[in-house]
């Protein structure tokens, strides 16, 4: 019996008007290329004839109670015994006759291959003006910016890819928001990615999209995956700003726009300062739990860093931190003493430097330990 090469993947759910047609289309399109191939209808949960009309048709049901569109594509994932792999909705959205037009791409070096609606033609009804110039640019530009991808249709639900590359993915969701991270965890490879204008018909039923719902599991992916933007980026703006108002504050005034911001302001700044410095923390735990999961690779900065920050270090440097705001508690305390405690504001600036030393101080002894947890192997 003669290999499978390519093994063409169709999530199901209640798709009896179209499944057919799509399937057809497959099977044409694997004859004309004289390629060798099968068939995977992956039924979500269907209460139509979805499943039996695609048995009739000549092509493999699988049945996948679990709900999403990631969940009913890992299924299929795991019969696929083909060297390739196809996806594609089974609403006839996406014109299966030219399928291997995506294989061709894989076949060239690629190892992920994307139908750009973009790139190629979108017919009239095809998508709601919504989706098509707010939602899915939006949403790329998105990837685009946070992982440096170069893509222009990151949902489009026509694509292929090579089950060698797929063996690498590690992929875990199962919504909608599995198209984003199969691109995602595509780039953490350094798989070469590669698209191919494609065309974009009307849905034949319901649409079995939730715009808003959907929209924002793409979104909470691509945050949970990008700590540099989650942690980093505002983690930096707080602390960093915080601190240099604190400083300017704590010497003099800070005039701004016909304002003068003195010690009231201060008392914000201080709380800028700590705030941004634990989600600069919550940054680094996020970064070892990723690596430690094998969510994302270390990076020689991350390993070098790691090497010269060790918890001795981080915990002596914790140490002196919160030993010199304890310290400087101390001194203020006992020169508020010497005047019986008269004059509520006395050296109150100082005081808030010795709070942030002690808070800082302590936070990165604790912070120190965790990450030493992280850091233990699982093995």
């Amino acid at each position: 019996m003669q290999p499978i090469e390519v093994s063409v993947i169709i999530p199901c759910l209640n798709e009896e008007s179209t499944i057919a047609t799509c399937i057809k289309k497959a099977q044409q399109a694997l004859i004309e290329n004289s390629v060798s191939g099968e068939i995977i209808v992956v039924d979500n949960g269907s209460i139509d004839r979805s499943s039996a009309i695609a048995l009739n048709c000549g092509a493999q049901v699988i049945l996948q109670p679990v709900k999403g569109y990631g969940a009913a594509y890992r299924k299929g994932f795991e019969n696929a015994t083909g060297k390739y792999i196809v996806m594609g909705d089974g609403d006839d959205t996406y014109d299966f006759s030219r399928l291997y037009d995506l294989v061709k791409l894989l076949k060239e070096g690629n190892d992920l291959a994307v139908g750009s609606r973009f790139l190629g033609t979108i017919f009239p009804g095809a998508m709601s003006f919504s989706h098509r110039y707010i939602g899915n640019p939006f949403l790329t530009g998105i990837l685009n910016l946070f992982f440096h991808a170069h893509v222009s249709d990151a949902h489009s639900g026509f694509r292929a890819i090579t089950k060698q590359a797929l063996t690498k993915l590690n992929l875990l969701t199962t919504g909608m928001e599995f198209a984003s991270e199969m691109i995602v965890a595509a780039l953490r490879e350094k798989l070469k990615i590669a698209e191919i204008p494609i065309e974009y018909g009307t849905r034949s039923g319901t649409s079995k999209l939730n715009t808003f719902p959907d929209a924002w599991r793409h979104i909470r992916f691509m945050l949970l995956f990008s700590p540099n933007w989650l942690f980093l980026v505002p983690g930096s703006l707080l602390f960093g700003g915080g601190l240099l108002a604190f400083f300017i504050t704590s010497i003099g005034q800070l005039s701004l726009l016909g304002h003068t911001f003195d010690i009231h302001a201060m008392l914000f700044f201080t709380a800028f300062i700590l705030l941004g410095f634990q989600i600069l923390s919550t940054w680094v735990f996020a970064k070892a739990f990723s690596v430690r999961e094998g969510l994302i690779h270390g990076s020689r900065l991350l390993d070098r860093f790691s090497g010269i920050v060790s918890l001795e270090r981080t915990l002596m440097i914790g140490s002196i931190f919160f030993l010199m705001g304890f310290g400087g508690s101390i001194y203020i305390f006992i020169e508020w003493a010497k005047v019986n405690f008269v004059g509520y504001f006395i050296m109150l600036k100082q005081s808030l430097y010795c709070l942030l030393l002690m808070v800082i101080g302590l936070q990165t002894v604790f912070s120190a330990f965790f990450i030493s947890l992280l850091r233990t192997s699982k093995n």
